[in-house]
């Protein structure tokens, strides 16, 4: 398993627009009409990086447990679909029902959305407060694949929990580690 991490995009950066069609509605929905009014999450994840199969259900987890909190959550693949097929948008919808996702699954076909995020690997997690101004990147929390560390998304908890009761973060925010975005090849 290939292992990078992720960019730290500046905090306080404000979030880039996009528009990409959402392989759970089968509709293109923008970062507008999917925004959380507290905050909004956006995962940079894909169907076969083992670091995302890790994280998964607490991704599911994460989503349902703030959905009454006024923070909506929303995923992205960026990946090279002509070679890795197994991220095209009709397999992305089967992995988001089979796993119940409470969030869009959007597909950044031309990867403008990821380079705009600075996003380079699977999974990339940023949180935006209601303004849209990124409060953190980063990890999830400490588990790795093979690491014996439980899936707790204990960092993402954390910068949900201190913005959502008007706390300073003052953990550490390290960077995601995971499988990296499969980039096209320039034409």
């Amino acid at each position: 398993m290939a292992r990078t991490l992720s960019n730290m995009l500046p905090l306080g950066t404000l979030a880039p627009y996009f528009e990409l069609y959402d392989t759970v509605s089968e509709k293109n929905r923008s970062l507008q009409n999917l925004k959380g009014s507290k905050a909004t999450v956006i995962f940079f994840i894909c169907n076969h990086c083992p670091f995302v199969i890790h994280v998964n259900e607490q991704l599911v987890k994460l989503a349902n447990d703030y959905r009454n909190k006024r923070v909506l959550f929303i995923a992205i693949s960026s990946n090279d679909v002509v070679n890795y097929p197994q991220d095209a948008p009709d397999l992305m919808q089967k992995v988001a029902n089979d796993l119940a996702y409470p969030f869009p699954y959007l597909f950044d076909e031309t990867q403008e959305v990821a380079k705009a995020y600075d996003a380079t690997c699977t999974p990339d997690n940023y949180i935006f407060d209601g303004d849209l101004k990124l409060i953190y990147r980063g990890q999830l929390d400490d588990s790795r694949p093979g690491n014996g560390i439980d899936v707790t998304g204990d960092d993402i908890r954390n910068a949900l929990e201190c913005l959502l009761n008007n706390r300073e973060n003052t953990h550490l925010q390290k960077p995601s580690i995971g499988c990296n975005i499969k980039w096209k090849s320039p034409s």
